[in-house]
């Protein structure tokens, strides 16, 4: 299980001025992001944490904005670090307090914390959001620690709506954690975390059973909690993917083994009848393993394909779409080879065949495709579907 993924983030080094100032190089800020299932797995007090630690190491820390609860051991946190006074905004006779950017730039601190990412700023305010006060700072060469919930990403709202019945108003986006610089999860268990909510340690007496019946309910945060792993480990594959693509367009030589942490189906099918029990046994696995599925056609180029054969494979592609997968279709004269291209350019981790037809003296002079298979696809499961059934 992956609960704490840490990738390294460096500081740039900064040129202390006689005068205490800093003189800051030309760059942006680095973002790191501390994001949970839900509210109380102890996302601002690892911030807080983390960003004393920084200070002890002579880093200088302010509090841009925080939301403790009221929670005593978030707030004995908080007790050592400069706080930023916030900006009051008069709106209909109330006032509001909204964090100040501009108070922070101009004070030029490397790190700022801010917490609850997804905010909505109060209108009036100079920006909508607090993810564009945040980019802002960064923008202004500032480092930022922040802190959200899973629920928050734009593209998991409507999903978590229909797991929980609970509406999400306040979205950031996606891209937010796909450029940040390091992401934390803060992972608890659904235990835990519904332990602290009875001890009265995330809300007041009086919101417990309210968040017991709605958001805290077991089934909704075991949910919420794959939603954030999964999230993350998405993150961080997708920027292995990136920094190898990068590599090998400046023409250096790039280990062709990239982290995979989820599975990726894929189905290889042909001209045979049994090509799409094939189909349905992937989409089978595909499903358990909650894993993308690819159906691959590898099209002799010397071969011509009959009407019988082209609405066949149409048939197999129609079958792969029900499924939800996507189909794959390439030419070429060495089927192991186009089908070992394709599962290390989809970063495939199970293939699935249907067990060989030729006869032993068409093995011992074209050889056995899944030896092939077997030889080239280096820590990619195979699957053998028999024929016969």
């Amino acid at each position: 299980m992956l609960s704490n993924v840490n990738v390294q983030m460096m500081y740039s080094s900064y040129t202390v001025c006689s005068d205490s100032t800093y003189s800051r190089p030309a760059r942006r800020g680095k973002h790191k992001i501390f994001i949970g299932m839900a509210p109380g797995v102890g996302k601002t007090y690892r911030m807080l944490d983390e960003a004393t630690r920084q200070k002890k190491d002579g880093i200088d820390v302010v509090i841009g904005w925080l939301e403790t609860y009221d929670r005593p051991e978030t707030n004995a946190k908080a007790e050592d670090l400069e706080i930023i006074p916030p900006k009051r905004i008069e709106r209909s006779g109330i006032i509001f307090s909204e964090m100040d950017s501009d108070a922070i730039i101009a004070r030029q601190p490397q790190l700022v914390l801010v917490d609850e990412l997804a905010h909505t700023n109060v209108p009036g305010a100079e920006r909508n959001r607090r993810y564009q006060d945040v980019e802002t700072i960064l923008a202004a060469g500032i480092d930022v620690y922040s802190t959200v919930n899973i629920q928050h990403l734009e593209s998991l709202s409507n999903q978590v709506t229909q797991m929980t019945g609970i509406v999400v108003r306040e979205c950031i986006p996606d891209s937010l954690l796909e450029v940040a610089d390091q992401v934390v999860v803060v992972d608890v268990t659904p235990e835990t975390l519904e332990e602290r909510l009875l001890e009265g340690k995330i809300y007041p007496t009086k919101k417990i059973e309210q968040s017991v019946q709605n958001l805290f309910q077991r089934s909704n945060l075991v949910a919420l909690r794959e939603l954030a792993l999964r999230q993350v480990a998405d993150n961080i594959e997708k920027k292995e993917i990136q920094q190898a693509a990068r590599l090998n367009c400046n023409g250096k030589a790039v280990s062709a083994n990239v982290c995979c942490i989820h599975e990726r189906i894929l189905v290889c099918v042909s001209c045979d009848p049994n090509s799409v029990r094939l189909i349905r046994r992937g989409a089978i696995l595909a499903d358990y393993m909650n894993a993308p599925l690819y159906v691959l056609f590898v099209n002799n180029s010397d071969h011509f394909l009959t009407k019988v054969e082209a609405l066949h494979v149409e048939t197999c592609k129609q079958i792969c779409q029900e499924f939800k997968g996507e189909f794959l279709q390439v030419s070429g004269q060495n089927v192991a080879e186009e089908i070992a291209s394709v599962a290390k350019s989809y970063r495939i981790t199970q293939v699935v065949i249907g067990q060989t037809r030729r006869s032993q003296w068409q093995i011992l002079f074209k050889g056995s495709l899944i030896n092939q298979l077997v030889r080239s696809l280096h820590q990619i499961d195979i699957h053998i579907i028999s024929s016969e059934k």
